[in-house]
């Protein structure tokens, strides 16, 4: 519930404090009420919500699947043995653009009427009499389709050496299982799954389970079937099929393998090796053995951009998972690992215990997202994941800021829906909330809880208050009001620190509040207030083992003793809790002096929220740029990433206005003695921020129009042309991608040529994007047209335009392209085109007319998930809106007063 109320008169604005102030005490104490396990209920089937009846539930699918690679159809057959809980005559399953044969239930005892809904994407079969409760078997003959685009089974066609080959690939998170066979396609309802695929004799197929038959049926053509899975949810099944090769390596008995295309799988050594030690550390960590005999790790060179967590048979966009010291850089292997650390940890967070439904999904992505950063802490330290990933939890605080944030626990209604919960508060949010009660409850105690819930419900379902029960229970702490006051509801809490002298001693106010980032428009408006119960951490910031920090449980705001008069102390000490500080003015000093003694964490999260103040309204930008005007050039690569961070974003807001070539100088001069510092060519392994900070200075300073730079990047990339070993991996990123953005016809095609004469993913994403850069309108508009074409695998086609838009610096010539040809788009690209990318694209605007455009746009709002995505994007464009006619010209006015520009 919100509370909004417009400011119209001094009195009303104080009777609206007073309301405010009361229905704060009043959340705090309902909080405190419902700490117990009991104020949610746990996994229960029949109270999931969901969209199928639960009469008639499945309990095993056996399913033959002939898919037709030139026509792009998929024949099938199931056979499900099915419980009817009370007798029915009709039962309601999903599928979407199936055409349905014979569907018959007890060796042809009846044989029902099909009727498909399109809309809701379900079937329901009708048959003469009544099924009886109890068990039957339900046998169903279909054709789907073999789609273009990443969802359901897909196929993507790749170049070889020997030319393009076509493999084919399967995702089905969320909902599209139901594209590839009909099913009860949602989390609860667990069944298993035995696989028999009729492929080519020269393909590999990899599915969930081991082979267990594999025998030639046709001169050309070969039956493989699959053990059975274990009980699992849809949305996990997967087949992959192609020319495909395997290496592999044996753990607790699992055979780990790297699926990859012919003459690529040494390209996964890597990430084998690391899937073996993930093994071993995971099977500790959760107390239950990974409880499958095999993991495939598959390398698919197209489809879609991220990776899937498909129980034991985890899919991959390709550059994510395959390292190639000849193309990549040394520090790709840190993203390799974070990826796979992550998809590993689903097959117990996720796979073997599931969410009930997607209300819950950040049961499942919250958690891989922390365990991801645990396992690289623990493996490699020197990575500092937790200080360098700063961006994630950063992210979340910007999203949870806005009016159209959604707590952690949130209705879902449908896939559109469930697809739009996949955000930066599902997975950031709930990352660092879990880092938060780990911290708070202790190291021990946390993982006794995760084993409990693990050892309860595992191959089952769960919800969120059963993994809050078994922390409790093992912690002896209280656990469910602390927690529950981030997930069950929106919004950032900011924590209000001043200090005051006693005599020689000093006092320090905590006060809680609402961290909001607003546009101007919304001025008098009233936010619905919000209460948390917050482990605080704050000392001196230097603490030490000898002085350690102070902890406590913040509930509104209380005061507590904070050193000697006039001391410096650091609120969110180790930067590990979810919530923003502003210090008040002898608080702010004090801090600002002991900033060089600060531990790089502390440092950052002081730069970090001291920006994040700024975008809010509730600081000056002058304030931020002196803080800035401290950093010493050798400061850690995190703390310089956030100031680029930022730089880069007023840079973006700044086009086509006065200020932007005071700031772009302001930028150069800031970031070039850093880059001087570090120089071009680096020492040691090429693994180390060292290498990462040089990059993204090169790339910054180039966008901002830093000539020396750019003329370097053009001498290598002329060099790198004529010996492409001239050019190390650690700069090709860089390199290429500021030859881009100032490309000529020259240029430009041969970066073209780069993209379409190699065989590596990683290559190819790198010249494409970089082509695509291109500030040159005309080169734009080719890339656009590419875009339409098979060129391009549907992987890179969002992607491309948005780098038109961005770094091209053309988005409005790419959004008349979209609106010119987005039916054509569309088809090519899937549901997702219509549902996310329109209202992502659009957030490359910062001004009133385009947001109309986008509030215009029909398509966009096809779907309750599409809708939810266009309100996102349209407070994006207005928050972007206001912090450029607000903050832009102090910023300026800055910069002049101080010479133009300081180092």
């Amino acid at each position: 519930m919100q509370f909004a109320f417009t400011k119209d008169a001094a009195g009303m604005t104080l009777a609206v404090r007073n309301l405010a102030a009361a229905l704060a005490a009043i959340v705090v104490l309902a909080w405190s009420l419902s700490g117990s396990a009991a104020a949610e209920p746990g996994f229960s089937f029949d109270a999931t919500p969901g969209k199928l009846p639960k009469t008639i539930v499945p309990v095993h699918y056996a399913i033959e699947l002939t898919p037709d690679l030139q026509n792009l159809s998929l024949a099938g057959v199931e056979v499900v043995d099915i419980e009817v809980r009370e007798a029915a005559a009709r039962l309601v399953l999903n599928a979407v653009n199936t055409t349905f044969g014979a569907v018959t239930v007890d060796d042809d005892a009846q044989r029902a009427e099909v009727v498909l809904d399109a809309t809701a994407e379900t079937a329901t079969l009708s048959f003469p009499q009544p099924l009886a409760a109890g068990p039957h078997r339900l046998r169903i003959s279909f054709t789907a389709r073999i789609n273009r685009f990443g969802s359901g089974l897909f196929f993507v066609d790749y170049p070889t050496e020997n030319g393009t080959k076509r493999m084919l690939s399967s995702k089905l998170e969320p909902a599209d299982a139901r594209r590839i066979f009909p099913c009860w396609d949602e989390p609860a309802f667990k069944a298993s799954f035995a696989l028999t695929v009729t492929v080519p004799r020269t393909h590999l197929a990899v599915g969930n389970m081991p082979v267990t038959r594999e025998e030639p049926v046709a001169p050309d053509l070969k039956q493989v079937s699959f053990a059975p899975t274990p009980k699992m949810s849809t949305y996990l099944f997967v087949l992959t099929v192609g020319e495909l090769e395997r290496l592999t390596a044996e753990a607790d008995g699992v055979t780990i393998g790297v699926v990859t295309t012919a003459g690529k799988r040494d390209k996964g050594r890597f990430a084998l090796d690391n899937a073996v030690k993930l093994l071993a550390w995971f099977n500790d960590y959760f107390g239950i053995k990974y409880p499958l005999p095999k993991l495939d790790l598959i390398a698919v060179p197209g489809g879609f951009s991220g990776a899937m967590e498909n129980w034991g048979g985890i899919t991959f966009f390709e550059s994510r998972l395959l390292f190639d010291p000849s193309v990549n850089a040394e520090t790709a292997r840190r993203g390799i690992f974070a990826i796979l650390a992550h998809e590993m940890a689903h097959q117990w967070f996720g796979d073997l215990v599931t969410m009930a439904w997607w209300d819950d999904l950040w049961l499942n992505e919250g958690f891989a997202s922390w365990m991801q950063v645990k396992a690289a802490e623990h493996f490699y330290p020197q990575w500092q994941t937790w200080l360098n990933g700063y961006g994630q939890k950063q992210f979340a605080l910007a999203l949870d800021a806005r009016r159209t944030s959604h707590p952690i626990q949130q209705p879902v209604a449908d896939a559109s829906e469930a697809m739009a919960a996949f955000d930066g508060i599902t997975y950031n949010k709930g990352q660092a909330l879990i880092r938060m009660l780990e911290n708070y409850l202790g190291e021990q105690a946390f993982r006794d809880g995760i084993r409990a819930y693990m050892a309860a419900h595992a191959f089952s379902n769960s919800t969120t208050a059963d993994l809050w029960q078994a922390l409790e229970s093992a912690a002896g702490k209280p656990v469910t009001g602390i927690a529950a006051s981030f997930t069950g509801q929106d919004g950032v809490p900011l924590i209000i620190a001043e200090t005051r002298c006693d005599g020689d001693k000093q006092r320090m106010t905590l006060r809680q509040d609402r961290f909001v980032i607003a546009p101007a428009r919304s001025e008098g408006t009233v936010w619905a207030p919000r209460a948390w119960s917050i482990p605080v951490a704050f000392g001196p910031p230097d603490a030490t083992a000898a002085r350690p920090a102070d902890v406590l449980l913040l509930e509104g705001s209380t005061e507590v003793a904070a050193g000697s008069c006039g001391e410096a102390v650091k609120v969110n000490l180790g930067d590990i809790g979810y919530y923003r500080t502003e210090y008040g003015p002898r608080s702010r000093g004090a801090l600002l002096s002991a900033l060089a003694r600060m531990a790089p964490a502390d440092r950052l999260n002081v730069v970090a929220d001291s920006w994040a103040l700024v975008q809010a309204g509730r600081s000056e930008p002058q304030v931020w740029l002196e803080l800035i005007g401290q950093i010493r050039s050798d400061d850690h690569r995190a703390v310089w990433d956030q100031v680029i961070g930022a730089l880069t974003r007023l840079d973006r807001l700044a086009r086509q206005r006065a200020e932007r070539a005071a700031l772009q100088n302001y930028a150069r001069a800031k970031l070039r003695p850093v880059l001087d510092r570090l120089g071009w060519d680096g020492n040691g392994s090429g693994d180390n921020d060292d290498a990462l900070l040089r990059s993204s200075l090169i790339s910054a300073l180039g966008e901002f129009g830093d000539g020396d730079t750019v003329i370097e990047a053009r001498r290598r990339f002329a060099g790198f042309l004529q010996d492409p070993q001239s050019l190390p991996g650690a700069l090709r990123d860089p390199v290429v991608h500021l030859v881009g953005i100032n490309a000529d016809r020259a240029t430009y095609d041969a970066l073209l040529g780069l993209a379409r004469r190699t065989t590596v993913t990683t290559e190819r994403l790198r010249y494409y994007y970089a082509a695509a850069s291109a500030r040159d309108p005309a080169l734009a508009r080719e890339t656009l047209a590419l875009t339409l074409t098979d060129e391009l695998p549907s992987t890179l086609v969002g992607g491309l335009i948005n780098a038109v838009a961005s770094s091209g610096e053309q988005p409005d010539l790419a959004w008349e392209f979209v609106q010119r040809n987005f039916d054509a788009l569309a088809a090519r690209q899937g549901p997702q085109f219509r549902d996310a990318f329109i209202a992502n694209f659009m957030t490359n605007f910062s001004d009133d007319a385009h947001a109309a455009e986008l509030a215009r746009f029909a398509p966009a709002q096809a779907t309750s998930g599409g809708r939810v995505m266009m309100a996102r994007a349209l407070e994006t464009i207005a928050i972007s809106a206001d912090l450029k006619t607000r903050a832009l010209p102090a910023i300026d006015t800055w910069i002049k007063a101080h010479g133009g520009a300081r180092p």
